[in-house]
C-alpha cells in the first residue's frame, strides 16, 4: 500500500482566530519564490509588498508583519495572498516557515515576539 503525503494546510497552521474579517488581509507577495503555508512575512516599506521576513536589512521586511495562510507561487510574478495580520489569533509554532536568514533560536524568538506584538501568538501545542 502506498503512503500518501499531503502538504501542510491552513488547518495545520491556524488554531484560533477571533474573526477572519478582522484578522485577515489580501496582500501582494514579492516575486521570486513559492511561499509556503505559514510563511512569516515582512512588509517592504517602499512598495507595500510582502516577502519572507529577514533577520536583517533596512527595507522594512526585517520586521515580521504577517503569516501566510495559503501557499502561493510567486516564482515568476508578484502574486496575491491571504495573510493573518492581526490577532487575537493562535498559530502552530511548528507550522511556521522562515527566511533562510532566520537560522537560529534567537532570531526565531525575535520573529515570534514581533508576531506576538500583532496579537498573533505561536504555541507548541494548540
Amino acid at each position: 500500500m502506498s503512503v500518501l503525503t499531503q502538504p501542510p494546510s491552513q488547518g495545520d497552521l491556524l488554531k484560533f482566530e477571533v474573526n477572519p474579517n478582522y484578522s485577515r488581509e489580501i496582500v501582494t507577495l514579492l516575486l521570486g519564490i513559492p511561499y509556503p503555508v505559514g510563511a512569516v512575512l515582512g512588509r517592504i516599506t517602499t512598495s507595500g509588498k510582502y516577502k519572507l521576513a529577514t533577520s536583517g536589512g533596512t527595507d522594512g521586511a526585517e520586521t515580521a508583519a504577517a503569516v501566510l495562510l495559503y501557499a502561493v507561487d510567486a516564482t515568476l510574478a508578484d502574486a496575491t495572498g491571504i495573510v493573518l495580520v492581526r490577532g487575537p489569533a493562535i498559530v502552530s509554532r511548528a507550522a511556521l516557515a522562515y527566511d533562510g536568514s532566520v537560522d537560529d533560536a534567537a532570531k526565531i524568538t525575535t520573529k515570534l515576539g514581533q508576531l506576538t506584538a500583532l496579537g498573533i501568538v505561536a504555541r507548541d501545542t494548540a
